[in-house]
């Protein structure tokens, strides 16, 4: 049996093939890796290092003397309130918005598309600016009145500014997340679903809805996690008020703002804490696919 003929395949060929080759890319593979490791590392450096140092600035005497500030508290049923309402109120717009843009293709699809992304690409203070200015025009005044009427309470440096702010902002994200999981599941199933007698609502509420399972519960968290950072518009549209719109972020402004540096470390603790707890939930019950794929 004749062997292959090494020498017509060129001198970098026969190198490869030798021993001294093989060791050669060997070392060239390793040193890709180890720059690959220190460049990335770099971040995950400075990240670690951030958290050690606000763990490192406060004893936890300080953390729970901060934590008992009836200020501080009133912050923390606040934020949690509000995410909460936010996080529901942008599922429950999410869901079929990522619904009709993930299955029909319809004239300015594009368009609405770009308008979608206009609060993930602005920055967070022109949104809470924009929702000022809308609420000072006529038809702004005119719903803030109707709503002062219903609820007892108006809309602008009131809580419920600090709930709209905070969903126009997650919205966006939550909407992402449910196109990218609709995308995710098979028409056919769908189809299937419809031969057999089913309206388009019956299909969507019995067969796509309950595959969406873990993209919903991505959605609902990754709209809390955001509404809980929201800073900008609140501070813009419903000012930094003690007892009154005062949440978590505008806390830490306040407090470092007072000259109080560990009260705002402590509450930026117990964010990170609550940012840990939301990708815990969507590692564990939500869907890293649709998460990786919202922007």
């Amino acid at each position: 049996m004749s062997q292959p003929d090494v020498t017509s395949r060129g001198p970098d060929a026969a190198k490869a093939g030798s021993p001294g080759g093989s060791s050669s890319r060997w070392l060239g593979n390793t040193g890709f890796l180890v720059a690959l490791v220190l460049i990335g590392s770099f971040y995950v450096i400075m990240l670690l290092a951030m958290l050690a140092a606000d763990l490192t600035w406060t004893t936890p005497g300080d953390f729970i003397k901060a934590l008992s500030s009836d200020e501080i508290q009133y912050s923390i049923r606040l934020s949690l309130m509000s995410c909460t309402v936010a996080a529901i109120l942008s599922v429950w717009v999410a869901v079929p918005i990522g619904y009709l843009m993930s299955r029909f293709n319809f004239f300015g699809k594009g368009l609405v598309d770009a308008v979608l992304d206009i609060p993930i690409v602005l920055p967070p203070l022109v949104v809470g600016l924009s929702l000022l200015i809308l609420f000072h025009t006529s038809a702004g005044v005119w719903v803030e009145d109707q709503f002062k009427e219903i609820f007892g309470t108006g809309i602008t440096y009131q809580v419920p500014s600090v709930v709209l702010a905070q969903f126009m902002v997650a919205c966006a994200f939550a909407v992402r997340t449910m196109r990218a999981t609709f995308d995710q599941i098979s028409v056919r199933q769908e189809d299937v679903a419809l031969t057999l007698g089913c309206s388009r609502f019956q299909a969507f509420w019995r067969v796509t809805l309950p595959e969406a399972r873990n993209g919903l519960i991505t959605a609902l968290t990754l709209a809390w996690a955001r509404s809980l950072g929201e800073f900008g518009p609140i501070l813009v549209f419903s000012g930094a008020t003690r007892m009154k719109t005062e949440v978590l972020p505008t806390t830490v402004y306040l407090e470092m703002t007072t000259g109080s540096l560990e009260a705002a470390v402590a509450v930026s603790i117990l964010m990170v804490f609550f940012a840990v707890a939301v990708l815990f939930t969507i590692r564990h019950f939500g869907s890293d696919r649709s998460l990786g794929r919202v922007i």
